[in-house]
């Protein structure tokens, strides 16, 4: 029987958008753009440093936002759950600097993601782990003989959505449903939880 894997995306899924909780603190409301809206990630990337630059927001400013906010509500029992019966993966856009008081709330899941460039706490740009990473992981996976289990919300997920054996949209927006059909939508982490289980059981 081939083992299962499952990889899951992390804004959305298991912890509140950063971006949109640091555009509500700060009171700019450009920086509520998200994967959800902008599908090139550079693109969105660079405009976000372009507007942190004008306004003249730090990394030590963003840190101090994320710091105040939880994993989304039933998160972490549900990741406690899935840990318990899978092998997780979390495969996230966000940034070693962001990532970690999530990361401590959540239990420390592994957690593949990126890096910020940072001088004198000012967000000079980002550094990619490497292009497509999510994609990538699910197919380096796949070449050491897992059968992959993938979830995520936004535009930035159906790359590895579409890699994995099976692929499913958690919490994700109308304009991602409909112009992704081939992936099973869920609303909720219970729904996720045993729809997860399930693609499990199939494998021969």
């Amino acid at each position: 029987m081939q083992q299962s894997i499952v990889t899951l995306d992390m804004e959305g899924v298991l912890t509140p958008e950063i971006w949109i909780a640091v555009a509500e603190k700060t009171g700019i409301p450009e920086l509520r753009r998200t994967t959800r809206d902008e599908p090139d990630y550079d693109k969105l990337m660079n405009y976000r440093t372009r507007i942190m630059d004008q306004h003249g927001i730090k990394l030590s400013q963003i840190q101090e936002v994320i710091g105040t906010l939880r994993p989304l509500p039933g998160a972490l029992e549900f990741l406690n759950e899935l840990r318990a019966t899978v092998q997780t993966i979390i495969l996230s856009d966000t940034f070693e600097q962001f990532a970690q008081p999530l990361m401590r709330q959540l239990g420390w899941p592994t957690l593949f993601c990126h890096r910020l460039i940072v001088e004198n706490d000012r967000i000079t740009g980002y550094q990619l782990r490497q292009p497509d990473q999510k994609r990538k992981s699910v197919a380096a996976l796949k070449s050491l003989n897992y059968r992959v289990i993938s979830a995520g919300d936004s535009y930035n997920d159906t790359s590895m959505l579409g890699e994995a054996h099976v692929g499913f949209l958690i919490h994700a927006p109308e304009n991602v449903k409909r112009e992704f059909p081939q992936f099973k939508p869920v609303e909720s982490h219970a729904e996720l939880l045993a729809a997860i289980k399930g693609a499990i059981s199939q494998v021969g």
